[in-house]
């Protein structure tokens, strides 16, 4: 019955009744009746989004209070209008259409009261002039009272539609993710599954050409450890790369050649290397390059292919840092999140490293940490 608001909500509310309440006060009242229906709009007010359904019974209760003490039409029944918006933006199925209903008949009930008020005191009854009136009343109240409570469907439909849109964006985040995640794990697949071939094969070596027993037993050891850690992977992250196409795997020395096909499709690139190249981990070497990969053809595809993009590499004592800048097509403006951002961003994150990406004058910058 009583709907979740924040302080901030709840005191808003309060605060505008009592100030419309306030404003009401500050003119005269016929009698006493007239000062309880402005007191019973400014509490519907004040819980409209609150308590939708409670508001409109109060909304109602005040409008009865004002027609059997046969007093005119108030400036304070401007908050039924709150109250039937309330009622079809926050309030549920039953209390939505319940307000839809008030909205109808209270038109109705308001064009002949408001009619039969006028005519009681008026010097003369005529019954043609009161159904004139009468009709022009109701078309009038109907529209006005309609369009509170259509204006509020509005308002909800828009929020529903805008709450669907973030959740398929968010649904839409989380399968660009776990894509990227089969496709790391089956580059990662390979990456370790050749790496502890070779320490097998080593091993295997080692312990054939061996001449002493204690070496014997400990390449023994190692190439039988390879062997159970190699067959752990496999199925672990088997499990993870459901079909994947198999192929060799691309590394920071394939960049040139990486870079010369985007040149052939029309993007300019240049590329600077400073510092002293670190040997990467086969995992961190493959991240590297396809965080290069994923910002070049960003540009290429979204960029200002007019202006050189540049791949900046800095190596450190312990770390590699890239930066990715290719100017934005005019009007200048950010792309819209998709898989490339979160594909680079999860590469990132498994090696261990950090990266970002946003607008930077007009231009485009991915930035990128990799530990060594």
């Amino acid at each position: 019955m009583f709907r979740r608001l924040t302080p901030t909500q709840l005191t808003v509310d309060i605060g505008v009744a009592v100030l419309c309440l306030l404003v009401r006060n500050s003119m005269s009242f016929e009698n006493l009746a007239m000062w309880f229906v402005v007191v019973l709009m400014a509490a519907a007010l004040a819980i409209r989004r609150l308590s939708p359904g409670l508001a409109l019974v109060v909304a109602w209760v005040g409008a009865v209070v004002q027609m059997v003490s046969m007093l005119p039409p108030d400036a304070s029944n401007v908050a039924i209008l709150a109250v039937l918006f309330a009622t079809a933006r926050y309030g549920g199925r039953i209390v939505r259409w319940t307000g839809l209903a008030s909205a109808l008949s209270g038109a109705v009930i308001a064009s002949a009261y408001t009619v039969l008020v006028t005519t009681i005191f008026g010097a003369t009854v005529d019954f043609p002039l009161f159904f004139r009136a009468f009709a022009v009343s109701l078309l009038g109240a109907v529209a006005v009272l309609g369009l509170s409570w259509t204006l509020g469907l509005l308002w909800r439909t828009w929020d529903t539609a805008r709450q669907i849109r973030r959740d398929k964006l968010a649904a839409e985040q989380s399968m660009i993710v776990e894509q990227e995640r089969n496709r790391i794990a089956r580059d990662m697949h390979d990456v370790v599954a050749h790496s502890l071939a070779v320490v097998i094969a080593q091993a295997d070596g080692a312990r054939y050409a061996g001449d002493k027993d204690t070496t014997d037993a400990a390449l023994t050891t190692i190439a039988s450890t390879a062997r159970e850690a190699l067959a752990d992977v496999r199925l672990l992250l088997g499990q993870l790369r459901h079909s994947q196409e198999e192929g060799p795997q691309p590394a920071l020395a394939d960049l040139d050649r990486l870079v010369g096909q985007l040149r052939a499709s029309g993007l300019v690139v240049a590329v600077e290397r400073r510092g002293t190249p670190l040997q990467l981990a086969a995992g961190r070497d493959l991240a590297l390059y396809r965080i290069v990969q994923e910002a070049l053809t960003n540009a290429l595809r979204h960029g200002d292919t007019d202006e050189e993009a540049v791949v900046l590499i800095e190596w450190g004592p312990d770390a590699a840092s890239l930066t990715v800048s290719n100017a934005l097509k005019l009007p200048a403006r950010e792309p819209r999140p998709g898989h490339g951002l979160a594909g680079m961003r999860e590469r990132a994150l498994l090696v261990g490293g950090t990266l970002e990406a946003g607008a930077q004058n007009d231009h485009w910058v991915v930035s990128a940490r990799i530990p060594a």
